[in-house]
């Protein structure tokens, strides 16, 4: 027997099931696990993420197997912008060094759209990445997920 997979919570969305959506969707993306991750998409899932259009599970992981190889040490914080129905925009940020060891902050805005059973089946972000020094970052807890006192992207002032 074939089981559906299911990513609760499920729309249609409330005020406080969009933002654990958001903060699933960011522990996950922290974890760094391209195979951990892509389970919260369906398996013909559209992304448009900078320029580049992963389609499906398959290049999704092949996608974030290679950002995570260039993007060290990474660290995010997301923060829900909006939400209906089975969609919710957010905005965030994350910090990460290359392999010569410069900082960036990136700054985007994703949109989401999630079918009946909770996984996300379209993905447009858009993608700013800034060059910081070290002693500019702002998001220093150890690697993995953000601890829940941190600060949010609004009491950042990002």
């Amino acid at each position: 027997m074939h089981q559906i997979e299911q990513k609760p919570p499920f729309p249609p969305f409330t005020l406080e099931s969009a933002k654990q959506k958001v903060r699933m969707a960011e522990d996950g993306w922290n974890s760094r696990d391209p195979e951990k991750v892509a389970l919260a998409y369906t398996t013909d899932s559209q992304w448009r993420n900078r320029s580049e259009f992963p389609l499906g599970r398959e290049q999704i992981k092949s996608f974030l197997q290679k950002k995570w190889q260039r993007e060290q040490e990474y660290r995010l914080v997301k923060e829900l912008w909006a939400y209906t129905d089975n969609r919710i925009a957010v905005r965030f940020a994350y910090e990460w060094h290359d392999e010569n060891g410069q900082w960036y902050r990136s700054y985007g805005n994703e949109n989401w759209e999630f079918d009946e059973n909770g996984l996300m089946k379209t993905r447009y972000a858009s993608i700013n990445d800034l060059m910081i020094n070290e002693n500019e970052r702002k998001f220093r807890w150890p690697q993995g997920r953000r601890p829940d006192d941190s600060p949010s992207l609004s009491d950042l002032g990002l």
